[in-house]
């Protein structure tokens, strides 16, 4: 089993793009993701309604394109984690993590011993199911499931130092979106404290040899500045939101032209 495609990109210092997916439940959105340039896919179970077996498919796809199919889970204690990386998500994204007890407990569910506590099985899709020899699989399962913890509120954000020396933690995560609503500036994503909580992220995790990332800010020019600060993982936009611009886009355009003259 190759290394976990963006684990090999942020090591090499390349950002990697994720699209959210909240409305699209055919495999096919991983193939519009590759086609459109993402690295990723951010199935967002915290504010959408899937079924596992829809996420299996969508998952088994990604992985056969070369597109990592990761899920936002909703919270510390959700109970269907394992089952998710048994299944071929190949990362999880916790919401909301706020101490370092919350995110040594999102180890444990997604690493294997020595550094979790996460259950064994055989047939794994990782390897199309052939038959691996367990110290073997768990390794290279443990590699395969890049885990991510968000940072969305003040709560979080004081506890940034014990969260980001969490063993087995890959990514510290900035909810620009809803950490700013925490501290009652709610979409004010140009305000001084916003950036400098992304810029704080941006050290400590580095500091602490994690990777630093960036979400729920739906700018190309904030997203842009955040990757040249040092943000190598970055969510772009939501399905809803790619098919909401082009569609007002297109129907303006339409609707513009038949007006004009002529």
């Amino acid at each position: 089993m190759s290394l976990h495609p963006l684990r090999q990109k942020l090591a090499a210092g390349q950002p990697v793009l994720g699209l959210n997916v909240r409305l699209a439940r055919s495999p096919d959105i991983a193939r519009i993701a590759k086609a459109s340039g993402h690295d990723f896919l951010f199935i967002d179970c915290q504010h959408s309604i899937f079924d596992l077996e829809s996420i299996q498919n969508i998952a088994h796809t990604a992985l056969a394109i070369g597109v990592a199919p990761l899920v936002r889970v909703r919270g510390v204690d959700d109970p269907d984690v394992s089952l998710l990386l048994d299944n071929g998500v190949t990362g999880i994204v916790y919401p909301d993590i706020n101490t370092g007890a919350q995110a040594r407990r999102a180890v444990e569910v997604c690493r294997f011993a020595p550094i979790g506590k996460r259950s064994v099985v055989g047939g794994y899709p990782h390897f199309d199911y052939r038959s691996v020899p367990l110290a073997e699989a768990t390794q290279a399962l443990n590699d395969a499931c890049l885990l991510v913890c968000m940072i969305e509120s003040a709560e979080g954000m004081a506890n940034l130092e014990d969260i980001c020396a969490v063993p087995g933690i890959d990514v510290i995560h900035l909810g620009t979106n809803d950490y700013a609503a925490n501290i009652g500036k709610p979409g004010r994503f140009d305000d001084p404290e916003i950036q400098a909580a992304q810029a704080r992220v941006i050290e400590v995790a580095k500091r602490h040899g994690k990777f630093a990332g960036c979400g729920g800010n739906r700018s190309v020019e904030r997203q842009a500045a955040s990757i040249r600060s040092g943000a190598l993982f970055v969510t772009t936009q939501t399905d809803i939101g790619f098919l909401m611009a082009a569609a007002q886009l297109w129907v303006g355009g339409v609707r513009a032209a038949v007006e004009q003259p002529g």
